[in-house]
């Protein structure tokens, strides 16, 4: 099991509720959080929501915060380093080539593209707190020379134009307020003839608004993951159009996956590192964070961030099952020369 503590360290203890209940209000609608607010204050909501959650993720994910296409027997950390490779592939990376990670988090896809292409990866990120934690795990792996960081949000990069021979994410923009602004800008900051491949967290055909737990489900999501809303996967095709991409391949690749996507939030990895994940991993973290807040070993609000994870992963797991969400709406797109 992972030594690393869930308790966040990004911020000194006593703003650990204060930033939570802020978090909980842009999407308490009794409370004003509206979609509009969200997508208002969204670089600030996102950067509170990492702040929180991040010590979590490394807890019970590791360095490499998304979903993969998992093959049968196979561990959760190998299907995430194959998943990555993926993108590389696609995008053709070799050494030399200059390549943007768009919302980087601590940089585990970085380093693996890196180490496995040879390509020199720029970390964008709006997280001060996991680009500290990125650019230390750079030094530790001796991948500092290829992984830089960049302090930015993908909504306005600092970063001349054409300043990239290719650009990926990995399940990022789904934070962004507006996917159609936050495309043109990754494909101004891209070479003409560059390639720009991700993964984002769509709605499928199979979700219904008309139907109250469908739109229950797709809440828990929203507010566990801090994201100002979901969209449908045709939604992202048209943005990536409007943005000016020619689209070369667009599929949800959720159904490659044996067993599902989601079964790595049910502990289903039959290894240490799987325990946090497991459905009694998860209540004993939750309960040793609430214990640990009561002697004052934790700061007042980590439990309320461990509840907010527990329900999110619950939205997740039933989303996949029920076919209406997928974390790996792939594509891969080109700008024109």
């Amino acid at each position: 099991m992972s030594l690393h503590s869930p308790v966040p360290k990004s911020m000194k203890a006593g703003k650990v509720k204060s930033t939570s209940d802020a978090y909980s209000g842009m999407h308490d609608e009794h409370g004003g959080g509206t979609l509009e607010a969200r997508k208002e204050h969204c670089a600030d909501m996102v950067n509170d929501y990492y702040d929180l959650v991040t010590d979590f993720y490394e807890y019970g994910w590791g360095r490499s915060f998304h979903f993969a296409v998992r093959r049968r027997g196979e561990l959760l950390k190998r299907a995430l380093a194959r998943h990555e490779r993926y993108l590389a592939e696609r995008l053709e990376l070799a050494p030399g080539m200059q390549v943007l990670d768009v919302g980087c988090g601590v940089g585990g896809p970085m380093r693996e593209i890196a180490a496995f292409s040879g390509a020199s990866i720029v970390g964008l990120n709006n997280n001060a707190y996991q680009l500290s934690k990125c650019e230390t795990y750079n030094r530790e792996a001796q991948l500092d020379e290829l992984c830089s960081t960049l302090h930015g949000d993908f909504m306005a990069i600092p970063c001349e134009d054409e300043s990239f021979d290719a650009v990926y994410q990995i399940e990022a923009t789904c934070h962004a307020p507006d996917r159609t602004a936050a495309f043109k800008e990754l494909a101004r900051v891209l070479k003409p003839g560059g390639f720009f491949a991700g993964y984002e967290w769509c709605l499928t055909d199979a979700y219904d608004a008309g139907i109250i737990e469908h739109c229950e489900i797709k809440e828990g999501i929203i507010v566990g993951s801090g994201l100002p809303d979901l969209t449908h996967t045709s939604n992202v095709d048209n943005a990536l159009k409007a943005a000016g991409f020619e689209i070369l391949e667009a599929r949800d690749r959720a159904p490659e996956s044996d067993p599902p996507w989601y079964s790595a939030l049910q502990g289903r990895d039959l290894s240490l590192s799987s325990i946090p994940r497991t459905r009694i991993g998860q209540r004993l973290t939750n309960m040793s964070v609430g214990l640990m807040e009561k002697m004052g070993l934790a700061p007042k609000g980590t439990k309320d961030v461990s509840n907010l994870l527990m329900g999110c992963g619950r939205s997740l797991v039933a989303s996949g099952i029920r076919g209406l969400f997928t974390p790996m709406y792939f594509y891969i797109a080109r700008k024109p020369e």
